[in-house]
């Protein structure tokens, strides 16, 4: 008899444990308040780079290691993933800031005037050094949340807003909601801005060093860019501060003037959950296994994450980031 799983939550981590179980053969109900991906999952606001290796910077050794299989496993599942590699550079003043930053990374090659103007003609030789992860990639997470959904739906997955009577083993995804059952766990706010500039034309996300907060900016396509983010120790996910917007604005006009004159489409905030260590977590009660804990690493980490969640339920093998339950705290 085909084994039934039950999945709470429709953001990454419940779509790619969706995602993964159905590929084995199982009978799954993805469980979410909302039917469709959208602004009320953390996910949304995601920047979408798949980029272990510069992640490596303040990540520790797993989420460089397990993030290397985010782009490939994004692509098997018909998401568009843009191999252009990662580009990090600094002002003149804050050079310091990348020599530290080539020190605490890997897999990395670094750049002159010349070698950022080959990569990325429209920065105009404004950068004189910089460092290029050739092998990492990014996505739009909102195409990749709609691509998820739509082959569950293809391939049998039903979706609900209510628990199914009898829905066997659950894997509750819920990420900060479930704060009520995971008492180590707390949000971290994150602040983006989604921009129209149609002067520039980038090619890769672009990480800019800064003291105080480093941007990232990732090109979404046909002039479309995401900027983040914010790290702020808080649960509130609802309201951007004014000083988190302006300096990534200000960020966004040192990389390039033409930013001055763009158009602002969205300001976007959320709390991503996070265990005090800042990784990820497979914990079980008995038939609930929660799955949460991926800060500011979901798309990066989610598939991994999923296919240790159906090695343990369809080959008892434990996974690696599986911890102490230590029940409610």
């Amino acid at each position: 008899m085909t084994q039934a799983y039950t999945v709470i939550g429709g953001g990454v981590m419940g779509l790619c444990v969706a995602t993964e179980l159905m590929g084995r053969g199982a009978d799954v109900c993805v469980v979410d308040h909302a039917l469709q991906p959208g602004p009320h999952a953390c996910s949304w606001w995601a920047g979408g780079m798949l980029a272990p290796f510069c992640e490596s910077e303040t990540a520790a050794e797993p989420v460089v290691r397990l993030g290397q299989e985010a782009a490939a496993w994004w692509q098997a599942h018909g998401v568009a993933v843009t191999r252009q590699g990662s580009l990090v550079l600094a002002l003149g003043r804050d050079q310091g800031d990348l020599d530290r930053f080539a020190r605490r990374t890997e897999h990395h090659t670094p750049l002159d005037r010349a070698g950022i103007d080959h990569l990325e003609p429209d920065l105009d030789g404004r950068f004189t050094r910089g460092l290029y992860f050739e092998t990492e990639a990014h996505l739009s997470p909102r195409a990749a949340l709609g691509e998820l959904r739509t082959r569950l739906h293809a391939g049998g997955v039903g979706f609900d807003t209510a628990l199914p009577e009898r829905r066997g083993v659950t894997f509750d995804c819920r990420g900060l909601a479930a704060r009520d059952a995971l008492g180590d766990l707390r949000g971290v706010k994150g602040e983006m801005a989604v921009l129209q500039c149609s002067e520039i034309n980038l090619q890769r996300p672009i990480r800019l060093l800064h003291p105080r907060i480093p941007l990232y900016i990732v090109p979404r396509g046909d002039g479309v860019y995401m900027l983040g983010a914010t790290q702020i120790e808080a649960s509130e996910r609802s309201r951007a501060t004014v000083r988190s917007v302006l300096e990534l604005l200000t960020a966004a006009y040192a990389l390039h003037p033409a930013f001055g004159e763009a158009e602002l489409i969205e300001i976007g905030v959320d709390a991503r959950p996070a265990f005090p260590d800042n990784l990820p977590r497979i914990r079980r009660r008995g038939e609930t296994i929660y799955m949460n804990g991926l800060f500011r690493h979901g798309f990066l980490l989610a598939p991994a994450m999923a296919r240790m969640a159906a090695d343990l339920v369809c080959k008892d093998i434990v996974p690696e980031v599986m911890d102490e339950d230590l029940g409610e705290r």
